[in-house]
């Protein structure tokens, strides 16, 4: 029994209980609150069943729509053989070329996405994004030249890449060890004086438009780098935003992608309840209850432009946010301009070396 009971934790500030034979209960050191068995019981079975219910009953409230006849008699669906996207575009847009493969064999197919509810139009067009590119290329001289062909940078392409917008509140409980250490002196004696404290912090954060991208083909970490979007301006999904650009139907489900951006809430809920805890010379977690107690998630197109280019039989891709212009991209190596350049600069080392050597040494003999 005794084993069982220290494991438990105060209902009121999450320390560990004890029982005390004094008051025959069991005790708070830190608040020194007491409680009986069952209304420890009860305190416990309350909160099992509150988070039972929300792994249970607690689903994501998912957004999308269905597209009109109209609709969909303007739009065209095509699929990569090479790497499995499907992609959609007005019946105006000439899909050749793959944007995450640059596979050229894109051949059509039944149309059948999803519609999303929203749409965050374009803000820059295809010649700012070519800028940006060039700009990124530069500074960078082992970058192989078949990169920075104007042809090459042309190849970049204005996709709609989809996402989850996930709204969502956060109820945190969270408790802190602290320590404040003061010194002072106390006639010839320097007096070390130490205050302990523990740190209760409750409360809920509330987030709107947390962004997981919903395609396999788009890697995580790129769409990551290039946030964050700009809210303010996603408007309700209208075709006419899809004129002459094309979009990638989703491929991960609003429940798969959710555990991403539950992390993302979580980790911002300690952080910001955390950062309240100041004034303190030391601070250890001591607790950390967080769980989610409303959910929603909004099927949207977000703006990116895409270059996909093959180096040595390897994909490298780019993608500049189409909106603020944020670029993130892997760029490769040439290993002949690398050697280049070592030989080179090995050369220039050693001419100023014996330079040196020979005015040190009075000339050459």
């Amino acid at each position: 029994m005794a084993d069982q009971l220290s494991n438990y934790q105060c209902p009121n500030c999450g320390g560990p209980l004890r029982f005390d034979p004094a008051v025959q209960k069991l005790k708070c050191d830190y608040c020194e609150s007491t409680f009986t068995q069952e209304e420890v019981d009860q305190f416990y079975r309350a909160k099992e069943e509150a988070a039972a219910q929300v792994g249970t009953d607690q689903q994501w409230e998912t957004e999308t729509g269905q597209w009109s006849g109209e609709e969909a008699s303007h739009m065209r669906a095509y699929s990569c053989p090479s790497c499995g996207a499907e992609l959609i575009a007005d019946e105006n847009t000439a899909v050749t070329v793959c944007p995450y493969c640059n596979n050229p064999t894109v051949v059509a197919g039944q149309f059948k996405a999803k519609k999303p509810q929203f749409v965050l139009p374009f803000q820059l067009d295809k010649k700012e994004a070519v800028s940006i590119l060039n700009n990124f290329y530069k500074g960078k001289p082992l970058l192989p030249r078949a990169f920075k062909s104007q042809n090459h940078i042309e190849e970049i392409k204005g996709v709609y890449v989809p996402f989850w917008l996930y709204n969502g509140v956060m109820d945190a409980d969270l408790i802190f060890r602290a320590e404040r250490i003061q010194q002072y002196t106390h006639g010839d004696n320097i007096v070390t004086e130490t205050s302990h404290y523990q740190i209760v912090r409750r409360g809920t954060v509330a987030f709107s438009g947390v962004p997981a991208d919903a395609s396999t083909k788009m890697p995580d970490e790129y769409m990551d780098a290039i946030e964050p979007f700009d809210y303010s301006k996603l408007k309700d999904f209208d075709t006419m935003y899809m004129a002459g650009y094309m979009a990638d139907s989703y491929d991960v489900d609003a429940e798969t992608d959710r555990a991403r951006a539950e992390k993302r809430m979580r980790q911002t809920a300690e952080s910001q309840l955390s950062s309240t805890v100041v004034g303190y010379t030391s601070v250890v977690p001591v607790r950390s209850d967080i769980r989610m107690i409303d959910c929603a998630a909004a099927y949207a197109f977000l703006p990116v432009w895409v270059l996909c280019t093959k180096w040595n039989g390897k994909n490298y891709l780019f993608a500049v946010n189409g909106q603020s212009g944020k670029i993130v991209g892997d760029m490769p190596t040439d290993k002949a301009l690398f050697l280049q350049y070592f030989l080179i600069t090995a050369l220039v080392l050693f001419l100023i070396g014996a330079v040196i050597l020979y005015f040190m040494g009075g000339g050459f003999l």
